[in-house]
């Protein structure tokens, strides 16, 4: 017994073109959003601004900016804990930023190897 697609729902050869150049479209759509995501520069601050901190799209460290009152040989430790706080809020944002791009341009798809 062969089972019949309804017309209109078949999966024909065309109907594959049509998906390939979505998903064509799609990828280019995303490459260029993720080129210009990597462009930006994400700020942070921790302490009541006593450390500013920008990372780029791209995740990397750009800029630590310390303010000198808070600099005390004596407690260098705080110091780190207030330039990790800001540095990981700043990735942070960066990230979520590519991540509501993405699936923006995505519709919520999650094909693995796509992103």
């Amino acid at each position: 017994m062969k089972a019949r697609i309804p017309k209109g729902m078949g999966g024909g050869p065309q109907n594959l073109q049509q998906i390939a150049k979505q998903a064509q479209k799609m990828q280019e759509e995303m490459d260029a959003a993720s080129t210009a995501l990597e462009e930006k520069e994400y700020s942070a601050t921790s302490g009541g601004g006593a450390v500013d901190v920008v990372v780029t799209g791209k995740m990397e460290l750009k800029t630590v900016n310390i303010k000198p009152e808070v600099v005390d040989p004596e407690d260098i430790e705080m110091l780190s804990d207030l330039i990790i706080a800001a540095a990981n809020e700043a990735l942070r944002k960066a990230a979520d930023d590519k991540s509501e791009t993405m699936e923006k341009i995505s519709g919520g798809l999650n094909i693995p190897g796509l992103f």
